[in-house]
């Protein structure tokens, strides 16, 4: 209930303000978050000494501060979720591909979008189904605060998209490959997982790495493509999406070999702009021993 009037009363007035003005107050924000209450200060800079031991201090530092104004503009840009016009939203999150999505709808064929927790990913729920032919389904975890997770799924889903949890995600595949419907399922994949004994263990960042597996277990049950989608930060409050194909008959692939390649991708795209993922998310929290080398047949 708390969280509810605080959505109302304090998060919808402030996304009635221009972003001009939404980006001011980042970086009020940007002072309170890295300077004032340190918000997962200890968490961010193992995560980021953990992944680049080559970098210097003062490279991390520099990196850290980056990360924490980007945080700060992604904040923002969450408010502005609440209220943003579909015109607005097209013109500030494209995808610069979509006919390669567009052709499996074309074959009636579902598709899954793997990606992560990089750059603006609450946007991408917000546009995934005005953007793409299919109809859009977001894959997430329930928030804890169920009156919080009512209020900000009702502005999640508005132009379409459809919003599913873990406990009903089986059902939703189901359902939809038994009517045959054609899906863009939105899949972010680099949370940690829920148990140590459940997930494909590998290298990621320089660090041995539980990862989930659940978006490979579908694309394999139901043989539905998997493609990998990236969102590139083209200049303040905007975004270009861009989709690139990891496995078009999944079927045919060898066990957690999808899983491998998206690592793989994601990895190269955090190396290239790291500020942009959220580090501030307490990844590694089991420990592994170091994983035994798998073929893997791409």
């Amino acid at each position: 209930m708390i969280s509810r009037l605080l959505i109302y009363l304090f998060c919808y007035p402030l996304a009635l303000l221009p972003m001009c003005l939404l980006y001011v107050l980042a970086g009020p924000l940007y002072l309170v978050l890295n300077h004032v209450i340190r918000y997962r200060r200890k968490v961010v800079d193992e995560n980021l000494k953990n992944s680049f031991p080559e970098k210097s201090v003062s490279e991390l530092r520099r990196l850290r501060n980056r990360y924490y104004w980007h945080l700060s503009q992604i904040v923002v840009e969450m408010f502005k979720m609440l209220v943003m016009s579909r015109r607005n939203l097209k013109r500030r999150y494209y995808c610069s591909n979509p006919e390669l999505v567009n052709q499996y709808f074309r074959q009636g064929r579902s598709v899954i979008l793997m990606s992560s927790h990089y750059n603006n990913w609450e946007w991408m729920i917000l546009a995934l189904d005005e953007m793409f032919e299919h109809h859009g389904v977001g894959v997430g975890k329930p928030n804890s605060d169920k009156g919080f997770e009512k209020t900000v799924n009702r502005a999640r889903t508005r132009y379409g998209t459809e919003v599913v949890f873990a406990d009903t995600v089986r059902e939703t595949f189901e359902q939809y490959d038994s009517q045959h419907v054609p899906v863009a399922y939105m899949m972010l994949s680099d949370q940690s997982p829920n148990s140590k004994k459940r997930c494909y263990v590998t290298r990621f960042l320089n660090q041995t790495t539980g990862v989930i597996f659940g978006a490979e277990h579908f694309a394999r049950k139901y043989n539905i493509p998997v493609l990998y989608y990236e969102v590139v930060k083209e200049r303040l409050g905007h975004y270009r999406v861009d989709v690139h194909v990891i496995a078009d008959n999944p079927a045919e692939w060898d066990e957690y070999a999808i899983t491998q390649k998206y690592v793989e991708l994601l990895e190269k795209t955090i190396r290239r702009d790291p500020p942009y993922w959220l580090w501030s998310h307490r990844r590694w929290k089991f420990h592994f021993p170091s994983p035994i080398p798998q073929p893997i047949n791409y």
